[in-house]
């Protein structure tokens, strides 16, 4: 039986729910960045006490949901752009919380010059810091806000021209921060994007020990 993985995600998650303490199952695997960032912020990792185990369900669950989903309403979206960018960012704030998610804005506020590493290093750190659980940033390209933000400690980024690459960036390498090109893909694309992005889970299996090797790779130059 495959053991459970907890991730820095999965702290940051429940620090988004406002959640101080998580139990696994016995034998959980602890990466080394969830459990320091569950010691930075307090969280108590504890195992959870055994149960019973119920009837199988005869309805087949999707692999890339948890069985417990949290509600929309409970997750927040952090969202950033630069002036190339705030338009569409206004546009994809409106539409994520159609889809029911809470929204974070951290700037900019207006279409006036500015710096993207500003506003991408803020959404960043927004996810990295269990403010919010997922983050989006929005520049011209979506290529240089991508760059910084995979800068800060705990966040995967990847720079998402079209719903497979999306999808490829939850399902293979459970990305927590997607960057968009404001001039290079339409806003209605754009959305798409944004939707399978936010509704694909991590599938784990062979991905898992991939992305834990992504984690050491970070962990080794952290100071």
């Amino acid at each position: 039986m495959a053991k459970t993985l907890i991730t820095e995600a999965s702290i940051s998650e429940a620090l988004a729910n406002g959640k101080k303490k998580i139990e696994v199952p016995k034998g959980a695997i602890i990466t080394p960045l969830a459990a320091e960032l569950a010691s930075f912020k307090g969280v108590e990792i504890v195992e959870a006490t055994p149960k019973s185990e119920p009837p199988k369900s005869s309805t087949p669950q999707n692999p890339h949901r948890p069985a417990e989903q949290t509600s929309n309403k409970e997750k927040v979206v952090a969202f950033g752009s630069d002036h190339a960018g705030y338009q569409l960012k206004e546009q994809l704030k409106k539409y994520a919380e159609s889809l029911g998610y809470k929204v974070l804005d951290v700037g900019t506020n207006s279409e006036e010059s500015c710096d993207y590493p500003d506003f991408a290093y803020a959404v960043a750190k927004a996810v990295s810091a269990g403010e919010a659980w997922r983050g989006v940033m929005i520049d011209g390209a979506g290529i240089g806000s991508c760059v910084v933000a995979n800068k800060v400690s705990g966040v995967k980024a990847a720079c998402c021209h079209n719903e497979f690459v999306a999808r490829n960036a939850r399902e293979h390498n459970d990305t927590n921060v997607l960057t968009l090109g404001s001039r290079v893909t339409g806003s209605e694309v754009c959305k798409e994007i944004l939707r399978v992005w936010l509704e694909t889970w991590f599938a784990g299996g062979r991905h898992k020990q991939r992305v834990d090797k992504i984690d050491e790779v970070e962990k080794r130059f952290m100071k």
